[in-house]
């Protein structure tokens, strides 16, 4: 079996973990996925990490493929990223005043992205969207905002929604908690789908004060949208005098160094960054348009703030994984690392009539059902594919590759993903998809 310094045969002590957890902590988890409600049974505890694998409490190797869910673009505690949290760590762990840390990497991302003239550090994901919507309605003086079912902006109560049963745009809350009040504010309409937005707009065009869209949906799959819908997307909010924002925390400075706003040659009015800009330590941002950015206290009316936004630790290895990233030529490599791994599998899956395919974009790759054609909604997705997933996930990680614990969710390759590392990966994943048929 699978890895070869395995030590265990067994998970006991994640057992036992999880069984303490589950007593003081909502699921035994503190973000709902880590609990593998998706893919059933006893969640994996790690004890550390280095390069592109992890290692349990139990003491088995993994090789990980979900690399902190994104930020991890060079693998688990890069060398050049841990000489920087090192000095930093023995300088100062937080402020709550001004430093340079933050500036450094203000101005590094604000120089190459020209589309980001302002910014404003934050320290998630969700917390960068909050706010960028915060400035949105307060720049229109428009409450309504537009997304797409099937795109995850975090757990703000008016992006918690799901498309409605009414009429177009119509929404309803995805979550208890929030109210219809506040879930009524946002319209959601289908991906790839560019008639359904003509008709959201043509009724709440003058109420929409931005289009918010993940420009590389991959928080339900990897839907990777038709340039076409794309365009029509931001001309029609334009059109109507809607912001536009790029929710990139998962392919900002992932798929390139631009982002999907690079890729795509699409300057966003706002946009918020997460994952890979604090190098695997919770920092995000959301920046954009210097008039719209000026509207941000305490410049501006709009009001945001954050006890520990712009750590300095956060931006040291943030700083040191970009720059890292951009010496080396990482997204070439990547790009190769990955055709090549996903590419061989999906052969071989095809070779041997196994109903699993891999859909990828840069570095992000998505295990799935084989469904026939490109999906780009998620009810194109197979109705069986959790199902199907989740026994493949579990045969995978008896053979020591650790999957993102989801049928819904996407993986990430890492420069630390080795030749040695992948192909052991690739056999077991084979071995697992064989032997869930």
């Amino acid at each position: 079996m699978t890895p070869k310094e395995a030590k265990s045969t067994s998970n006991d002590l994640s057992r036992e973990y999880f069984d303490r957890a589950s007593l003081i902590a909502p699921g035994g988890v503190h973000s709902p996925v880590r609990a593998f409600k998706g893919v059933g049974g006893t969640p994996i505890f790690f004890r550390s990490a280095q390069g592109g694998t992890m290692t349990s409490v139990d003491g088995r190797e993994y090789i990980d493929f979900c690399q902190s869910f994104g930020p991890l673009i060079l693998g688990h505690r890069d060398p050049d990223v841990a000489d920087a949290v090192r000095e930093a760590i023995e300088t100062a762990w937080s402020f709550g005043a001004s430093e340079p840390y933050s500036l450094d990497l203000a101005e590094w991302i604000t120089s190459r992205l020209p589309w980001v003239e302002m910014l404003r550090f934050v320290s998630s994901g969700t917390e960068a969207v909050m706010s960028a919507l915060r400035v949105a309605r307060a720049a229109t003086n428009r409450n309504r905002i537009l997304k797409f079912e099937g795109c995850y902006h975090g757990h703000s109560d008016s992006l918690l929604v799901k498309a409605g049963s009414g009429l177009a745009g119509e929404a309803a809350s995805s979550s208890a908690g929030v109210s219809e009040n506040v879930a009524g504010e946002t319209l959601v309409a289908p991906l790839d789908d560019e008639a359904a937005i003509r008709r959201v707009f043509d009724q709440f065009g003058a109420e929409i004060a931005a289009v918010i869209l993940e420009p590389l949906p991959a928080n339900y799959g990897l839907l990777i949208q038709r340039r076409e819908f794309i365009d029509e997307t931001i001309r029609l909010a334009r059109a109507n005098g809607a912001l536009v924002i790029f929710d990139e925390v998962i392919s900002g400075f992932r798929v390139a160094l631009g982002g999907m706003a690079g890729v795509l040659g699409i300057q966003p009015d706002l946009v918020t960054y997460g994952k890979v800009i604090g190098g695997g330590f919770p920092v995000a941002a959301y920046g954009g348009r210097r008039d719209l950015m000026q509207l941000v206290a305490p410049v501006g009316p709009v009001y945001q703030a954050g006890t520990l936004s712009a750590n300095p630790v956060g931006m040291r290895a943030g700083l040191a994984t970009l720059e890292k990233v951009e010496r080396v030529n990482a997204y070439g490599q990547l790009e190769e690392r990955t055709a090549e791994f996903c590419d061989e599998l999906n052969l071989n899956f095809k070779h041997r009539g196994l109903p699993f395919e891999i859909t990828r974009a840069a570095s992000i790759f998505w295990l799935h059902t084989a469904a026939g054609a490109a999906i780009r909604r998620i009810e194109q997705i197979p109705p069986h594919n959790a199902e199907a997933f989740a026994k493949v996930f579990h045969r995978a990680l008896d053979r020591g590759v650790y999957l993102s614990p989801s049928g819904y969710e996407v993986n990430f390759m890492s420069l630390a993903h080795s030749d040695e590392l992948l192909e052991r990966a690739q056999g077991a994943i084979l071995e697992a998809a064989e032997n869930s048929v």
